[in-house]
């Protein structure tokens, strides 16, 4: 029985490896359809939810070093998050869920290392997705070229408006 839980914990530290976050949250009085729900939505945004025992995750989150606070808030009825992109998706999906069906509370996380309580994850799902975070950027970036451009081209323009008003003259 030893070895079968080693292989478990194995699994589930691949998985905490695998990914820059971990989310733990309480899924006390989840129906089946609604985790279903929650794991098709997650998996969209290329992030799983999982369900182990508490213990398991504990020894697996110990041996990937994540901080001692994680432990701390695996207690009760716990699942956690994890994925290999974007973590503000995934607390996106978390909150609104939580909204929508007043489950899945989100007790605490890591990111890249370091502890995040409930309130920090609640700032990273009201984050724009990286989508829109790198439009934003891009726009910030191709501003200066393109005033560049309106200003290098300003002089024949306004020669060019000049000679049509004299056209227009006769």
């Amino acid at each position: 029985m030893k070895a079968e839980k080693q292989i478990i914990i194995d699994e589930i530290l691949e998985r905490i490896n695998a990914s820059p976050f971990v989310l733990v949250a309480d899924y006390t009085g989840m129906t089946v359809p609604e985790f279903a729900e929650l794991r098709n939505q997650l998996s969209e945004q290329g992030a799983e939810f999982h369900v182990a025992k508490n213990s398991f995750v504990k020894r697996a989150a110990a041996e990937a070093k994540l901080p001692e606070g994680i432990g701390d808030a695996l207690t009760g009825q716990t699942a956690f998050v994890v994925g290999e992109e974007d973590v503000c998706a995934a607390a996106k999906i978390l909150k609104a869920f939580k909204k929508k069906t007043n489950k899945a509370d989100v007790r605490s996380g890591t990111l890249d290392g370091a502890l995040l309580d409930a309130a920090q994850i609640e700032v990273l799902a009201d984050l724009p997705s990286k989508d829109a975070l790198l439009a934003q950027f891009l726009g910030v970036l191709n501003m200066p070229a393109q005033q560049l451009v309106r200003v290098i081209n300003e002089p024949a323009s306004a020669l060019a408006r000049v000679l049509q008003a004299k056209a227009d003259q006769g």
